[in-house]
């Protein structure tokens, strides 16, 4: 056993089994926000390096063996997330665990047989969560190709209202306008401007600030009124109709499947041969092409310099670098870079790779959502949690369940901790962009953005 067990505080007792990527990082923010964290990988230079690493415990060993899991102390654990990189394994994982010990089970399961079958496991093997970072993520290509000037989409009160990230180009209407400016000039109406980064650093904006050029501007409206906002400042604002894949693995798929119920025309460039074939069979309404998707001539012959959106999905960060980087060059289309590690993070967000996706963070944020609102009681719920800008800011939507400090009293007069702004309130569908005289009730749904970090609850906005 590695490490040194902590001694019990607020937090959870949280096992994890698989110590790649996602357990790693779910590693990494869980102990950050406090909870008791044993890690089980049969790798022992991974478990020893995360123990170095990071405030947890390590086990070597199988972790759907029922002794294994005894040794990490399931009889006591409030949590259990199996992420290794078999499904089959997971699901083994979590149901040893739910056996053994009564806690919530969480699992990662990837394969497209398995994605239409999430809610029969759920139910018959009693697990809390079921994540698929790949059909997450092809989830958000598709919300971002449906506004393709923006670096990022996310959706938050079940669809009803977007997060859209953008970058402030020269001579756009905001440049050099103070926020509150702005609004009087009538370009927000039901557009709320939650969070700039400028020159590495995150602010949430005051009335007072001033937009420049070059600033990453995070806003929140429905998908109307993002819309009508980008259209005011000067953005197109199409869905795009072409869309070529490079790689056509699980990603590729989920992708591709979920561009085409879009109506868009999507093209799938695939080095292994037995894969198109499979392709064909499973995506009969795309076109599957053989060939090495790094080939610049085979690119050219496909339209690379036409398309609409071009997203490498190869599985090589390395190539997915460079190929967003060539697309970039010889094209105008909409890029969409998936990056599977965040080594050198620094000199990744210098260059010019469009819109980039960690399917590892997305994952996270699911789970990290599902922990804090476990460890809550205070008689509210996290439905959705997003890290903005390499996790230096949060928003976080809060479904108001019962009476408590910030219930039924104006928002002017509640003392707020400086960084953080109450962007919307959702009362029964209707979104509201709060001002000084609007109150929170009991049933609403509130989505809060700052750079503070680990709100449980809504009640962590007061000062």
């Amino acid at each position: 056993m590695f490490g040194k067990k902590k001694e019990t505080g607020e937090g959870l007792n949280i096992i994890i089994v698989g110590g790649g990527k996602v357990g790693t990082t779910l590693v990494e923010q869980l102990a950050q926000e406090g909870h008791d964290i044993t890690i089980i990988d049969h790798d022992s230079k991974v478990v020893e390096g995360i123990t170095n690493t990071y405030d947890a415990m390590g086990i070597i060993g199988n972790g759907a063996s029922y002794s294994t899991q005894v040794e990490a102390g399931i009889e006591n654990a409030d949590l259990f997330i199996a992420v290794t990189n078999s499904d089959e394994l997971n699901l083994l994982c979590c149901t040893v665990a739910k056996r053994a010990g009564n806690l919530a089970a969480i699992a990662r399961v990837r394969t497209p047989d398995y994605s239409n079958e999430i809610d029969y496991f759920i139910e018959k093997l009693g697990l809390a969560m079921i994540i698929n970072p790949d059909l997450v993520s092809s989830r958000v290509i598709a919300k971002i190709l449906t506004l393709p000037m923006a670096l990022d989409v996310t959706s938050f009160s079940h669809g009803r209202v977007n997060l859209v990230r953008i970058e402030i180009p020269e001579n756009n209407p905001l440049c050099d306008k103070t926020i509150a400016q702005v609004g009087r000039e009538g370009l927000i109406q039901q557009t709320v401007i939650c969070a700039i980064e400028r020159d590495g650093k995150v602010f949430i904006p005051s009335g007072d600030f001033i937009i420049r050029k070059g600033d990453i501007l995070s806003f929140a409206a429905s998908l109307r009124e993002s819309r009508n906002f980008l259209k005011k400042l000067g953005f197109k604002t199409g869905q795009v109709k072409t869309c070529i894949i490079v790689g056509g693995g699980r990603a590729g798929y989920y992708a591709a499947e979920l561009l085409i119920r879009s109506g868009i025309d999507v093209r799938i460039i695939e080095i292994d041969k037995s894969r198109c074939e499979k392709l064909s069979e499973l995506l009969p309404d795309a076109t599957i092409i053989h060939g090495d998707g790094t080939s610049e001539e085979l690119l050219k012959e496909e339209g690379i310099e036409d398309v609409g959106a071009f997203i490498p999905l190869t599985g090589i960060d390395e190539e997915n670098i460079l190929l967003s980087l060539h697309a970039k060059k010889v094209s105008k289309a909409k890029v969409i870079t998936r990056l599977t590690r965040n080594n050198f993070m620094e000199v990744v967000s210098g260059l010019d790779l469009g819109s980039v996706l960690y399917p590892k963070y997305i994952t996270s944020e699911a789970i990290i959502a599902y922990v804090r609102a476990k460890n809550n009681t205070k008689g509210c719920n996290i439905e959705t949690l997003y890290h903005m800008f390499d996790s230096r800011a949060e928003a976080i939507e809060f479904k108001i369940e019962q009476p408590g400090p910030v219930v039924d009293v104006p928002l002017s007069k509640l003392s707020l901790k400086k960084d953080l702004l109450i962007a919307y309130i959702n009362r029964n569908g209707k979104i509201i962009i709060p001002k000084g005289q609007d109150t929170i009730k009991v049933g609403d749904m509130v989505m809060i953005v700052t750079i503070h970090k680990g709100f449980r609850d809504v009640q962590d906005i007061l000062a």
